[in-house]
């Protein structure tokens, strides 16, 4: 049970292992990431405010493990142009844009105060 249970975990973190070589994005919302928590606990937010960054950061981070996932079968299903396939890259794109506003309007709710 045990063994099986790192054998998940193992495939879990080659994934992440694979988005970080693939796409640069990953590397910017990691980055990002840091920043915001540095910047969280530099102005000892609230638990709530934790929560809501929490959930935008991660939500930024779900959709674009889903985004790379789809772009990876979508090229080894077709070389080809087909407009199914940039249809699909696409709306799986348009995902993560939704989380990234989404976490940036998080951020300007929870930070503006702070600064001004």
């Amino acid at each position: 049970m045990t063994g099986r249970l790192l054998r998940r975990f193992k495939f879990a973190f080659m994934g992440l292992k694979t988005m970080l070589k693939k796409d640069m994005h990953v590397l910017a919302h990691m980055i990002s990431t840091v920043l915001v928590v540095l910047l969280g606990l530099f102005f000892s937010l609230e638990k709530v405010e934790w929560l809501f960054l929490t959930s935008a950061i991660f939500a930024v981070l779900v959709t674009e493990v889903m985004n790379t996932g789809v772009e990876f079968t979508v090229d080894l299903v077709t070389e080809h142009y087909h407009e199914y396939a940039r249809a699909a890259k696409d709306v799986s794109a348009a995902a993560v844009f939704l989380a990234c506003l989404y976490a940036v309007i998080i951020g300007l709710v929870i930070f503006i105060p702070y600064i001004l």
